[in-house]
């Protein structure tokens, strides 16, 4: 089965056409913003223009707009190709990117939140989550302690605030690894995963009784 994989949850916008165990093409552009402008014209330059029989996208937490972005695009492209179509979380991604290379350890995943925050989450050696997700302070992040690997866009930071005590891999999510992804990663409920509460207040809420 063909597979189109799609990743805009971070500042990488990532995409992979994959069959069985080989990928076919990918494209995979460290870019900040823009990811609604480039997105669908780098699958259209993939062979047969991204066409797939069955669609991966990233779920997040990470960038809302980028989030929202890779989900819209799926679902259209899973309507107008009748395609497949589900979501994983984006941390276990990157969780999923680093584990081949660990050893069978443990990997506390650590990226971009909002306000300051870091969105983190520690992840067992076989890839599946061992505790919820959390939007924490670096502080916070601090005191709630790590594995002795952490991942991510904020590794660097997370580990030189515990000391240097755990390995920093500093890594994007990469859609050309979705074939690392756990057994039940996947998920046929296509919701962003925002990892914390809206930043607005609804307007009924604000106008009070």
């Amino acid at each position: 089965m063909r597979v189109l994989a799609i990743e805009t949850a971070s500042e990488a916008c990532s995409i992979a056409l994959v069959e069985g165990n080989d990928v076919i093409a990918r494209d995979h552009r460290v870019m900040g913003r823009g990811h609604a402008e480039a997105l669908i014209p780098m699958i259209g330059n993939l062979p047969h223009k991204g066409r797939a029989e069955r669609i991966l996208v990233g779920l997040g937490p990470g960038s809302f707009t980028g989030v929202r972005i890779g989900l819209a695009t799926a679902r259209a492209l899973g309507f107008a190709w009748n395609a497949q179509v589900y979501g994983y979380p984006t941390l276990a991604l990157i969780a999923a990117q680093v584990r081949e290379h660990l050893s069978a350890k443990a990997v506390t995943v650590c990226v971009n939140g909002g306000h300051g925050e870091w969105f983190v989450q520690d992840f067992a050696a076989d890839g599946t989550p061992v505790c919820a997700l959390q939007s924490v302070t670096p502080d916070a992040a601090r005191m709630r302690g790590a594995c002795a690997v952490i991942a991510g866009n904020r590794a660097a930071e997370f580990a030189a605030l515990l000391g240097g005590v755990a390995e920093a891999i500093t890594v994007l999510p990469d859609a050309a690894c979705v074939g690392l992804l756990p057994d039940g990663a996947l998920i046929d409920h296509l919701a962003p995963i925002y990892g914390r509460g809206a930043d607005a207040t609804p307007m009924a809420e604000r106008r009070g009784p």
